[in-house]
């Protein structure tokens, strides 16, 4: 079976997340430029590439003259992701639970599983979108917290394992990011509009920004530039992090 049919067959079985391929019919959107990139002639795969962080990411990539679709694998970014509940653990279902860590964490088990020879050939590199949450907690978000934590782990342990057959492994971790999942995750609280407010005070380098500043940190992870960076986890937070209580 290919390699594409497989990795498909996976994410429908296990995730219940399609992966979104992105190829080069996005010049209408990002322009035509014909300088070398810093990801031309790469091939990434990027799971939950719909909208939000993963969109931002698909256009980066292709900006960069990625190709972002099945065959060669150069690059695979973990992206699949949800964040609901919103509870503490002792009020989240068993059901809300596994969701959660399969979307969220059993997705990078089975990437790496099924791209893992493709990549060993072609000396890739792994990125995992997690979150500075999986940092520093988040109150009434346990389930969630639970998995990007562990992402963040496993993303390390990846970079060990895998840095002896020349595959790097790093994660990303933003804080605030305008996505639909993140307006839904408002919507769920019981003050949205103080909610939104809160997210734009934040962060220290402005208000709560949109996807692409995630993309941009994500080109230069799979880029050559980051050839002796792995096991990296790199806060794209605009300093939200920073202080006490503010």
């Amino acid at each position: 079976m290919a390699l594409g049919s497989k990795l498909t067959r996976c994410f429908e079985r296990y995730l219940y997340v399609c992966v979104d391929m992105y190829a080069l019919n996005f010049s209408s959107l990002i322009g035509e430029n014909r300088m070398r990139r810093d990801l031309e002639g790469k091939v990434v795969v990027v799971t939950g590439g719909g909208d939000g962080i993963g969109r931002e990411c698909a256009v980066a990539y292709v900006r960069e003259k990625a190709t972002v679709k099945f065959g060669r694998i150069d690059a695979v970014h973990n992206n699949a992701g949800v964040s609901s509940p919103s509870k503490p653990l002792h009020e989240t279902t068993e059901e809300e639970w596994d969701n959660l860590q399969r979307i969220n964490l059993k997705s990078v088990y089975w990437t790496t599983r099924y791209a893992f020879e493709a990549l060993r050939a072609s000396k890739g590199t792994i990125l995992n979108t997690a979150s500075m949450v999986g940092l520093i907690g988040q109150q009434d978000h346990a389930a969630y917290v639970a998995t990007k934590g562990a992402m963040i782990s496993l993303t390390k342990a990846m970079a060990a394992d895998y840095a002896r057959y020349s595959i790097r492994v790093n994660a990303v971790c933003p804080a605030g990011v305008w996505t639909p999942m993140l307006e839904q995750w408002c919507a769920e609280q019981q003050d949205p509009a103080s909610i939104r407010k809160y997210l734009d005070d934040i962060h220290l380098l402005g208000d709560c920004p949109r996807g692409d500043v995630i993309a941009d940190a994500a080109v230069f992870l799979l880029s050559d530039k980051a050839r002796f960076i792995t096991g990296c986890i790199l806060p794209v937070s605009g300093g939200a992090e920073l202080g006490y209580r503010r």
